[in-house]
């Protein structure tokens, strides 16, 4: 004889709430609620029908909106809705951890059941300047890997032309590096005059520097090595101008304070305060104790075994990128 399946009723924590699911061109979104009909409408990721859920939500007196964390589609939603509402974003994993109807985990019935009894947790959104700022800082860290990338071209293209330069130079950034590598594209071929661009601080020899820098530099390595030089210039000329749009947001949101206190931090100069104010923001309510906010950040190891196997502990910081 088949067994009924025990519904299982939840206190109901919020009046009134909406779910959302959020794809690349659609949105679905349920609301429900005390006084309300349960009803579910769908819309397009543009603008213009964004705002036309946000007053339809205004409209059916909705005071707390969850959705999943979709890749980067939550984002133009999230910006549109967090001035009128309480909006949750809801890490994936720990939307299908909880018990329940699992069919379609990413209904937006569901989300909105789950909301309004109270058992979804939201993850850490900061406030706008504070989301811009990590914009920048995070860019800037992107260009600073594609600059060393380049520099490891240099050093490619140089091998490949059997000019031993890094094995008699510390930096093949440095001055003396980069005035010999900017001959060389010139078109400077004679050893003798390379060398004379070395100064009496180098530990190697005249010798060494003259053996280093004989090879079969051709025209092409040195049009790669012209290009890499201006792509490397290029990308400088991008942090210069990220550093002074990093330091007008400071200024203009009043964080220069923040960034002079992190920076009393042992081995923490401007940059590594910018960023890490950009990751955790300038207010730590939202972090319970400093047990929390490591765990947060990724940096305590996680407990997670099953059948003698550790797995790998994520970070929720992936969560808002």
């Amino acid at each position: 004889m088949e067994t009924k399946k025990e519904q299982i009723a939840f206190e109901q924590v919020f009046e009134r709430g909406c779910g959302i699911d959020v794809h690349k061109k659609v949105l679905v979104a349920t609301i429900r609620g005390k006084g309300i009909k349960e009803e579910t409408r769908t819309f397009s990721s543009f603008t213009e029908s964004i705002e036309e859920l946000r007053d339809w939500l205004k409209e059916n007196k909705i005071t707390h909106v969850a959705m999943e964390s979709t890749g980067v589609y939550w984002k133009p939603v999230y910006n549109v809705l967090e001035e009128d509402f309480e909006v949750l974003l809801v890490n994936a994993s720990h939307l299908k951890n909880i018990p329940g109807d699992k069919t379609d985990k990413k209904d937006s019935k569901r989300i909105a059941k789950l909301l309004l009894a109270g058992l979804l947790k939201g993850s850490f959104i900061p406030g706008k300047s504070i989301r811009e700022l990590r914009d920048l800082t995070r860019y800037k860290r992107k260009i600073i890997g594609h600059i060393a990338s380049e520099k490891n071209r240099i050093h490619k293209f140089l091998e490949d032309a059997n000019i031993k330069l890094s094995s008699v130079v510390s930096d093949l950034s440095g001055a003396v590096a980069t005035r010999i590598i900017d001959a060389m594209i010139g078109g400077q071929e004679d050893v003798k005059e390379l060398v004379k661009l070395r100064h009496g601080k180098m530990k190697s020899t005249v010798e060494e520097l003259a053996a280093a820098l004989t090879g079969k530099l051709t025209d092409h390595h040195r049009f790669m090595l012209g290009m890499v030089k201006r792509s490397i210039g290029d990308k400088e000329l991008l942090i210069k101008e990220l550093d002074k749009e990093i330091d007008r947001l400071l200024k203009e949101n009043e964080m220069v304070l923040d960034i002079e206190l992190l920076s009393t931090i042992p081995g923490v100069d401007k940059d590594s305060a910018a960023s890490i104010l950009a990751e955790i923001g300038n207010k730590m309510d939202q972090f319970p104790n400093e047990q929390h906010l490591a765990s947060w950040a990724g940096l305590s190891p996680g407990n997670n075994e099953s059948a003698g196997k550790k797995k790998v502990q994520e970070s929720h910081m992936a969560t808002t990128g």
